[in-house]
């Protein structure tokens, strides 16, 4: 029998780490930018462009920016996928774009409501912009733990994270039928909307370009690393993840870490990691040992030497741990 009070400790000891952790992002190597010289688009096909973040936490020492943010160039405007992490890094973003393009910026999709990702939005809500996320993000935005990020964020990115940092909420909350599609086109670019909310977090989105068949898949892939769970629900994620196979994508921005054009490699690992969580961890949980002992019995010489390893494995395990429990006491 699974102790209930444990759980409950465990699951708030959790949600406590996570605010400290929760800034980790792509260990792949980038400039740690933190002028607007350093925040040089990368184009990765012939309409979409990124900027890299650097890698590991959030620091003051590199500005706050350590995700990617995304933009197509249409005939009439900008879409741009993702905010940054900062005020001022969404401004940087801005200028970035406009080395690239004289067109304005029309719309922003945010691919979920994590601090790293939405930020900037406060500098690009302008007249005209529209922003796009999805429902569940409202719930989000208006809940606990995004109100105790900012503040940790205010303390911990000072003076890029300050009392004006505000936390900027959609024109549009996207609501999907049961097709978790959503196509539109704008400036004559076809796009599809998709829905893959519960991955990695409530709400996440991912966007597809169709004519230059490029993915922006928000933090549901990571490139060159290990991927940062925390207790997600690694279930939905893996049911999320069979929505990319079937777009056949020619190239894949993360939200965190280098494009691929090559991703098939990047979303075996991921896919494998998960279940091998999940099978480890919930083994652990049918045996009822403890973490501590799970941890330390399991082997994880096969991604030891995955960047980011060291920062985010016994915290996935444990997030893991934590939902194999909840799984089991829902039977």
């Amino acid at each position: 029998m699974l102790d209930c009070a444990r759980l409950s400790c465990a699951a708030r000891w959790f949600a406590t780490s996570t605010l400290v952790i929760a800034g980790l992002a792509g260990c792949a190597s980038s400039p740690q930018a933190t002028s607007d010289s350093a925040m040089m688009p990368i184009r990765a096909s012939e309409r979409v462009f990124y900027v890299q973040g650097a890698g590991g936490m959030a620091t003051a020492a590199n500005a706050g920016f350590n995700s990617n943010a995304a933009f197509v160039v249409t005939d009439d405007g900008v879409v741009v996928f993702d905010a940054l992490g900062t005020p001022a890094l969404g401004a940087q973003l801005k200028r970035a774009i406009g080395t690239v393009t004289q067109q304005p910026i029309r719309l922003v999709i945010i691919s979920h409501y994590h601090a790293d990702h939405f930020y900037g939005l406060q500098s690009l809500n302008e007249p005209g912009v529209e922003i796009w996320a999805h429902e569940k993000a409202r719930a989000t935005l208006e809940s606990e733990p995004t109100r105790s990020r900012l503040e940790q964020r205010r303390r911990d990115l000072a003076p890029h994270v300050d009392p004006q940092t505000r936390l900027v909420a959609a024109t549009r909350w996207i609501e999907f039928d049961a097709s978790g599609e959503i196509a539109f086109t704008r400036g004559g670019v076809r796009f599809r909307l998709i829905d893959v909310a519960g991955a990695h977090s409530d709400e996440d989105l991912m966007l597809f370009v169709d004519g230059d068949r490029a993915l922006l898949a928000g933090d549901l892939y990571f490139s060159g690393r290990l991927p940062y769970v925390g207790n997600a629900d690694s279930k939905a994620w893996l049911a999320a993840m069979d929505r990319i196979g079937p777009l056949s994508p020619a190239v894949v921005v993360p939200g965190h870490g280098a494009a691929s054009d090559n991703p098939a490699p990047d979303i075996a690992l991921t896919r494998e990691y998960l279940r091998y969580l999940r099978e480890t961890m919930g083994a652990a949980v049918r045996d009822l040992k403890s973490f501590d002992e799970a941890y330390a019995q399991t082997d994880w010489s096969r991604y030891a030497k995955l960047p980011a390893f060291e920062a985010a494995n016994r915290i996935n395990a444990y997030g893991t741990f934590l939902r194999m429990e909840q799984e089991t006491l829902a039977r």
